[in-house]
């Protein structure tokens, strides 16, 4: 067992001493891509003047803005169709009921009067 332990420690320890060269063609295509993007971000970016290709680019472009108005018909949608236990927003925004309860009453006034 002993001698197993060892023979395998001779190998992890040639294998840390004998690293593997890096191609050169790999090494040049990284050594292209680093200049590509060093070369992107010295570039200056023309900002858009109008306010809403301004908020276009901030969402995310096409991307974000689709999805900003996919999450906005869904809320629409579930706003519109609530569930039966939910009072309906479109009858509560025409309804021209005025009628207040005032629960468990009756003609009893005596809240009303003063303490003094």
């Amino acid at each position: 067992m002993a001698d197993e332990d060892m023979e395998l420690d001779h190998l992890f320890a040639r294998a840390r001493q004998e690293r593997p060269a890096l191609p050169d063609d790999l090494a040049v295509r990284i050594q292209t891509d680093a200049e590509a993007a060093r070369l992107k971000r010295l570039d200056p970016k023309v900002r858009p003047t109008r306010w809403f290709w301004r908020l276009f680019a901030n969402v995310g472009g096409w991307q974000g803005f689709g999805g900003l108005v996919a999450a906005s018909a869904a809320g629409i949608w579930i706003g519109f169709s609530a569930p039966t236990f939910l009072p309906d927003p479109a009858n509560l925004l025409v309804s021209q009921d005025t009628t207040y309860l005032m629960a468990d009453l009756g003609y009893d006034t005596t809240f009303l009067e003063s303490t003094e």
